[in-house]
């Protein structure tokens, strides 16, 4: 994998990644069309109660303010979290929207049960605040989310057309539009709830995805520079060498950009118990696996599809093919001509003649910048002409140029 020899065939076994592509967006389709999302109370409404984490009694755990929620209106709160650090940490429930006496009970029930403090240290019911969240702020994220995405699509498009190439954008929006569709979807399939947080980190995600994409196309254009003269590799294998060869690099680069997510998860979900960084560690986890699979497995293979529908690179590939079948000719020529065998010398193919092998050579040689060899005839080449050759320049032959004898 460090090598790069291209020893993994993923172009080469593309439809069988796109089956696996196909099924995965079709359950992620499926997922959202029929569960849908599960929205919070930012996108759909509802009521947040804030209260101080400091009781009369010691701290105030979010499993006491579950309990006394439950035991008050008989239902599950949407979340409690824990919000801030030191001694003006808070505890925060999110419900669904509840009316002003049942507002009001709970209040008095998180009081008489719990004992929050103010800042003065003692047990204050005005410590305790309500709020009520308008669904039409969520909605205005939403849309705001949906018009920087569109402009981040189309200067996306503009700038992989100018940069490298029209298919490559096309390569590359087909993966950007999978990454998405996988993240919806999961978030669709698990029920984790979708907040702010959440289309920050969708947003996040894509610039990495596009990232890793870029350096893989990068490499293929390298690869690619001018094979259209040479007859070693189709479009198709230099492309599947450009995948090895930056294998290595996209690995090492998602797994660095998946270990402080995993800290976000580890450290501030499981042990701080900070519910607000759960909904953005969510989103990157999904997306970055996501976007590297693609990159690898999903754009440059789609690259090469629409490469080859051209019909020089079909023309180029079949002089490759071409050429190879010629060389595996001659080598069972050679074994056979060494074992005392009758040998076909009988070209397989119109490409095995001189004046096809010597225009390969001359596009070669221009293609790597240096001078083509000029085909000479075997009579030319046995003719010295000039000063180049044995025989001596000027009108009479024989005579040595310069004065005449005495």
């Amino acid at each position: 994998m460090y090598v790069g020899t291209g020893a993994f065939d993923i172009v080469g076994k593309r439809k069988r990644w796109y089956i696996f592509f196909a099924v995965l967006i079709l359950i992620c389709l499926a997922s959202i069309i029929l569960r849908g999302f599960n929205f919070g109370i930012d996108f759909r409404g509802g009521t947040r109660i804030s209260m101080p984490a400091d009781g009369a009694g010691g701290k105030i755990s979010t499993e006491q303010v579950t309990d006394v929620f439950n035991d008050t209106l008989g239902r599950e709160p949407a979340a409690v979290q824990t919000v801030g650090s030191g001694d003006s940490t808070t505890i925060q429930i999110r419900s669904e929207t509840l009316s002003v006496d049942e507002v009001t009970g709970l209040k008095q029930a998180l009081f008489d049960d719990l004992q929050p403090v103010n800042q003065d240290g003692e047990p204050s019911e005005r410590s305790i605040s309500d709020s009520a969240v308008s669904a039409s702020w969520g909605g205005e994220i939403s849309r705001q989310a949906l018009i920087a995405l569109g402009v981040f699509l189309v200067l996306v498009t503009v700038f992989l057309a100018f940069y490298f190439e029209r298919w490559m954008a096309v390569a590359a929006l087909v993966a950007l539009f999978h990454d998405i569709i996988v993240t919806a979807g999961v978030y669709s399939i698990v029920g984790f709830e979708v907040t702010p947080g959440t289309v920050i980190g969708l947003l996040t995600i894509l610039g990495f995805s596009l990232y890793d994409t870029v350096v893989v196309f990068d490499k293929v254009r390298e690869n690619t520079r001018g094979l259209l003269g040479l007859t070693r590799r189709t479009y198709g294998e230099a492309a599947n060498l450009a995948l090895n060869q930056t294998l290595m690099r996209s690995i090492n680069t998602s797994l660095i950009a998946v270990l402080p997510v995993l800290g976000l998860l580890v450290v501030g979900v499981g042990l701080l118990g900070v519910g607000t960084l759960q909904d953005l560690a969510l989103v990157q986890l999904t997306g970055i696996i996501a976007g590297v699979l693609s990159s690898i497995a999903l754009a440059t293979p789609i690259l090469v599809d629409l490469k080859m529908r051209e019909q020089k690179y079909k023309e180029q590939a079949r002089r490759v093919y071409a050429r190879r079948e010629n060389l595996a000719r001659k080598a069972a020529a050679r074994e056979m001509d060494a074992a005392g065998e009758d040998v076909d010398l009988t070209p397989a193919t119109d490409d095995d003649s001189l004046e096809d092998e010597l225009r390969q050579e001359r596009a070669m040689a221009a293609a790597s910048s240096v001078p083509a060899r000029n085909p000479k005839t075997a009579e030319q080449r046995r003719r010295p002409t000039g000063k180049q050759g044995g025989r001596p320049s000027g009108k009479h032959p024989g005579r040595p140029s310069g004065k005449k004898r005495r």
